[in-house]
């Protein structure tokens, strides 16, 4: 299988190791609390989008383009984009069970708006096959996300210190900082057209 993997789909999988990584760091963090290890889960996402957007340049350079490629880009972003930011926000706090709720909702918007993607790319490219726009916002721009915790992280503004404290709510806590990951996952399942550069 790896033989048939074109140029661009190696770079794929680099955006998927990128977020693997992320994500181990994270688990690796929460158990350990090694600073240095979560410094290097944040750096992992980064990295992610760089290979995420390079991908598709290489495919467009090259002409090969595919169905295999744009599903494995679609996987590897949902671990990039959508897993790994949740599981940093989890472990840097954002851990009550309301906030658990808001998480896995952020995911499946990502989950189903990547989907959504797929089926419609066809439809909505051009003669070269670049897509015209997306609809909703892009799963990586959860890296704004990513960014926001690195600074709570940065300010040592995590766990007991997040901004906004948090609330009890029908038995579970629930973190108002939590509800950037809301919009985020609302914006992704929206029907707004975003041009595409």
């Amino acid at each position: 299988m790896i033989r048939s993997f074109s140029g661009a789909d190696l770079i794929t999988l680099a955006n998927g190791f990128a977020g693997t990584g992320s994500i181990l760091a994270t688990l690796q963090y929460m158990d350990t609390q090694n600073r240095r290890v979560l410094w290097l889960a944040f750096a992992l996402l980064p990295a992610a989008i760089v290979f995420d957007f390079l991908d598709g340049r290489v495919a467009r350079w090259r002409h090969k383009s595919s169905p295999l490629g744009r599903e494995l880009d679609s996987l590897a972003d949902l671990i990039s984009f959508g897993v790994a930011p949740a599981v940093l926000a989890f472990a840097v706090g954002l851990r009550g069970a309301w906030d658990a709720v808001i998480l896995v909702f952020f995911v499946s918007c990502g989950l189903s708006r990547l989907a959504r993607y797929n089926v419609t790319a066809g439809d909505l490219s051009d003669e070269t096959g670049k897509v015209k726009y997306f609809e909703g916002t892009p799963i990586p721009t959860s890296v704004a996300l990513v960014a926001l915790l690195a600074v709570l992280v940065w300010f040592d503004a995590i766990d007991g210190s997040l901004p906004f404290g948090e609330i009890r709510f029908l038995g579970g806590t629930f973190h108002p900082l939590i509800l950037v990951f809301a919009a985020s996952g609302s914006a992704m399942i929206s029907t707004v057209r975003i041009p595409k550069i």
